[in-house]
């Protein structure tokens, strides 16, 4: 079940906040982890024993910890990661290495997010034993939190373990979280799902047959369309949060107008990143231990942040693109890009638009098609003069969604949402987004989430 469908919107989740404000506070945490089962299995009937086993795994591993020795609970440690990890390598990874005519499953509703979640946890109470929760269903509320579940954010324990004890539910938190999921509703169905469609043609004619010009379209509307997609989803989420009386941290902050790559992982799907440095990056030494340590263990992360998102060989050339940016970056250009706003913003814009096109194609001969077209590198025929009237059409049908999401892009809106979020004319604006993306989800064809994937 999606947030974005009528299921949803008009089904699941006011039935569930009815229940959810009526009961007794005491028994909230109970509502929701039941209320977050039901949403599980109404999404993906097959698999929701998956995460209730996860969470009655690592119910009883880390019980186990409690009072045991340094070497035995490091034991149970490497056990439950193996669990995880394990469970997810068999879902998502062993398709890709034997072939997926032979496994025909589905990959389970956000594995690759309860995985790291559940993983942090145990990690957690492995480093700090008086992180151990002692009641399973503020343990499964956790887990199973619907908000965040099949896209994140990445929820550390920590960050939400007093809100599991002790939060306010009120009309406030409902008005603000109905406020910032529907900013969330309209960038997904308003912006994203609109300059998809333009991504989706130029697959449909063929990466061959397109000029530069409509390359760099068709690669600004994917970066656009997987933001305000993914970004959106989050924002949902946030908003749920808010509905629920949980604060649910930020995933993305403007990373478009980041001024150097580092900067711009440091916007771009915050939690993961920090899951990484925190549970990887550190563990491994950091920066600890020299330049070239250093440089091995970057490369380590990633490696892993690339398949992190799927199993294929783009995803890794993904994550090692990156890598040698940032190292690049660490030992060249990386304080003058950041000192110099201008040049450090369109460097960035522009490799990060590359590095989207190995995202999303899977096959690599076709991702070194699409980056040739983009830089105009066809031998003797130039592909920037190649099909202008194509090029004028796309700008006519989809330029004014590419400057409404540049604008997005930027600090502005921010500022104006919250100086005006109160007003009646702002809240009449939001009113026509919620419509206006109920139309979008009642009456288009199609309504993908790039991310549901990873």
């Amino acid at each position: 079940m999606l947030f974005c469908s009528e299921t949803f919107i008009f089904g699941f989740l006011p039935v569930f906040l009815l229940i959810y404000y009526i009961v007794p506070g005491r028994f909230r945490n109970l509502t929701l982890f039941l209320g977050s089962l039901w949403f599980y299995i109404a999404g993906e009937r097959t698999w929701f024993f998956l995460i209730v086993l996860t969470l009655g795994v690592h119910f009883a591993g880390t019980t186990l910890m409690k009072g045991k020795t340094q070497k035995l609970r490091k034991g149970i440690l490497i056990l439950l990661l193996l669990y995880d990890f394990g469970t997810l390598f068999v879902f998502k990874y062993l398709p890709f290495f034997v072939g997926k005519e032979h496994l025909k499953w589905s990959l389970p509703l956000g594995i690759s997010f309860y995985t790291f979640q559940i993983a942090a946890y145990a990690i957690d109470v492995y480093r700090r034993p008086e992180e151990y929760e002692q009641n399973f269903v503020n343990l499964g509320t956790y887990l199973c939190m619907f908000p965040q579940l099949i896209a994140g954010p990445i929820v550390l324990f920590k960050d939400v373990a007093a809100q599991l004890k002790e939060r306010k539910v009120n009309m406030q938190g409902l008005e603000e979280g109905l406020k910032i999921f529907t900013v969330g509703l309209g960038y997904k169905m308003l912006i994203a799902n609109v300059l998809g469609k333009l991504w989706n043609e130029i697959q449909v004619v063929g990466i061959e047959s397109i000029s530069t010009s409509m390359a760099w379209m068709g690669a600004f509307a994917y970066s656009l369309q997987l933001y305000f997609d993914f970004n959106g989803y989050s924002l949902m989420a946030i908003g749920l949060g808010k509905m629920l009386g949980f604060t649910i941290p930020r995933n993305f902050n403007h990373p478009y107008i980041s001024v150097s790559i580092t900067d711009f992982w440091r916007r771009w799907h915050i939690t993961l990143s920090t899951w990484f440095r925190d549970y990887v990056y550190i563990p491994l030494g950091g920066n600890r231990k020299g330049k070239y340590r250093t440089i091995f263990n970057l490369l380590i992360v990633w490696s892993l942040t690339g398949i992190w998102h799927g199993a294929g060989w783009n995803f890794l050339l993904w994550g090692i693109y990156y890598f040698l940016l940032l190292v690049v970056e660490k030992m060249l250009w990386g304080k003058f890009m950041e000192k110099h706003h201008g040049i450090g913003r369109l460097y960035t814009i522009i490799l990060v638009v590359a590095g989207w096109v190995i995202f999303a194609l899977e096959d690599i001969t076709s991702v070194g098609i699409y980056l040739k077209k983009m830089f105009g590198w066809i031998g003797t025929k130039s592909a920037w003069t190649l099909n202008w009237h194509v090029t004028i059409s796309a700008v006519e049908r989809y330029g004014v969604f590419f400057l409404v999401a540049m604008l997005l892009c930027t600090y502005l809106p921010e500022k104006i949402y919250k100086r005006c979020e109160h007003q009646v004319w702002f809240l009449g604006i939001l009113l026509v987004i919620f419509w206006a993306s109920i139309y979008q989800i009642v009456t288009s064809a199609t309504n993908p989430f790039l991310y549901f994937r990873f």
